[in-house]
């Protein structure tokens, strides 16, 4: 059973959102710096190349995981709709179908990773010194790719129970043992990029090890039985619900690419300020990612129970505590992003252009939170196609588009490329607001 922390049918609203959400967030800061460890520690005890090496490696590697990620909402979703029906058995029957599809799918992409690092590395352009490395690094992260795979399918059927506190155990202490095996490998035996990918799948093993201790000494009413480990129903259901999210997730991806190279015809002090502001942004949109990550588990365990008026109350007070905390980073952007620049470089230029970038691109940390909101609804309702087609339709017909008119100008300003990024958001809240709309009387009539 439940614990009343986990249990998001019952209890004050904005409580349970703000007890679940924060782990949430603390897992997103630390993964965001466990990631920067390995470049940190390469970067003092490695090689120039080795930096350039993990740089690119992390990037492959971060592709993947997060087509993972996306497939896992699904189980996130299902779990939380099971688990506010009080559905039990089909918890459990999902748990057994989930980790057998991810078994099979982490040794296919292994051996897909393994195979292809070196074409892989070639693609992502990288510098000729620095290519080997780069390659070391992503088949040594292929080869424990299990381990990668099941933390982050354990970390996703946790948070479907509402339990955010245990992956950011997982978290922290893979974080802690990601720092000390670079420090052994990296500074230690000075094996350079191979130390950091070693450490970086030591790290993963640990908390995947630990997660299956802590979930069999729990003796939670559902988990893993054997007689459910195959292929079962609950795979298509799962797959259905995140392959949708996946395809946006790798269009996006390459849509951040495509504005990156906008950015770049326009010369070495933009293409670098943009890159300082990019840092920045990854750190301003924790907050809508963690806020949706939270809303899915939160409106699915609400409509597992029937309970649609507190799905849509649970979403608009994600809505209003995000914006509020949103409005206070969009301040500090706004104002202050030049400070917050010159974290990253002591360079004027840079930090300059960096904070026109960011002058554009801080209404985006109040707008994305009211978009992300309904996501997470949506994602709880299972409509994860209608996420799909509204986050296409946002980036490919406004924020491209507009993005590359304004570096285009004469007068091209980094600012009106930043101020892209809100102006589709809003857009997708539109969007988003009129499906909304018609959902809810679609669902009143029933």
């Amino acid at each position: 059973m439940l614990t009343d922390k986990q249990d998001f049918t019952q209890g004050h609203i904005f409580s349970k959102l703000i007890a679940f959400m924060f782990p949430i967030l603390l897992s997103l800061v630390l993964q965001s710096l466990y990631s920067a460890a390995d470049m940190v520690i390469v970067g003092h005890f490695g090689t120039d190349a080795g930096i350039s090496g993990v740089n690119v490696g992390g990037n492959v590697m971060n592709l993947f995981t997060m087509f993972l990620n996306s497939i896992t909402m699904g189980v996130t979703v299902l779990m939380g709709q099971y688990i506010g029906a009080k559905r039990y058995e089909d918890v459990n029957k999902l748990i057994g179908n989930a980790v057998a599809f991810f078994l099979l799918l982490s040794l296919v992409l292994t051996a897909g990773i393994i195979i292809f690092a070196r074409p892989l590395a070639v693609v992502m352009q990288t510098p000729e010194e620095a290519v080997d490395l780069t390659v070391q690094y992503i088949r040594i992260c292929g080869g424990g790719f299990v381990f990668i795979t099941f933390y982050n399918f354990i970390s996703s059927m946790l948070r479907g129970m509402g339990d955010s506190v245990t992956p950011l155990v997982f978290v922290a202490i893979a974080s802690i043992v990601n720092v000390i095996g670079d420090l052994i490998f990296v500074a230690g035996f000075e094996m350079n990029v191979a130390g950091a990918a070693i450490a970086t799948v030591g790290a993963q093993a640990v908390s995947v090890i630990l997660s299956f201790v802590i979930i069999k000494k729990r003796k939670m009413s559902f988990g893993f039985h054997k007689k459910y480990f195959n292929f079962g129903s609950e795979v298509p259901r799962f797959v259905k619900l995140g392959l949708p999210l996946t395809v946006q997730g790798v269009l996006t991806n390459f849509s951040f690419l495509a504005l990156c190279a906008f950015v770049n015809r326009l010369g070495l002090a933009a293409s670098s300020g943009y890159g300082v502001a990019q840092k920045i942004q990854l750190f301003v949109m924790l907050i809508p990612a963690a806020l949706m990550q939270s809303m899915a588990p939160f409106v699915s365990q609400n409509v597992g129970a029937g309970n649609e008026k507190r799905a849509r109350e649970g979403m608009l007070c994600g809505q209003i505590l995000g914006a509020g905390i949103g409005f206070v980073i969009m301040i500090g952007v706004f104002f202050f992003g030049d400070y917050l620049a010159m974290l990253f470089t002591s360079n004027r230029e840079f930090i300059a252009r960096a904070f026109e970038f960011l002058r554009g691109f801080a209404p985006e940390a109040v707008v994305t939170c009211i978009l992300f909101s309904y996501l997470g609804y949506f994602n709880g309702h299972s409509k994860s196609l209608f996420v799909m087609i509204q986050g296409l339709l946002q980036t490919f017909l406004l924020r491209l588009p507009v993005s590359y008119l304004m570096s285009i100008r004469p007068d091209a300003s980094l600012t009106g490329i930043g101020a892209a990024a809100p102006a589709a958001t809003v857009f997708g809240i539109i969007l988003c607001f009129i499906y909304y709309k018609w959902m809810g009387r679609s669902l009143d009539r029933k």
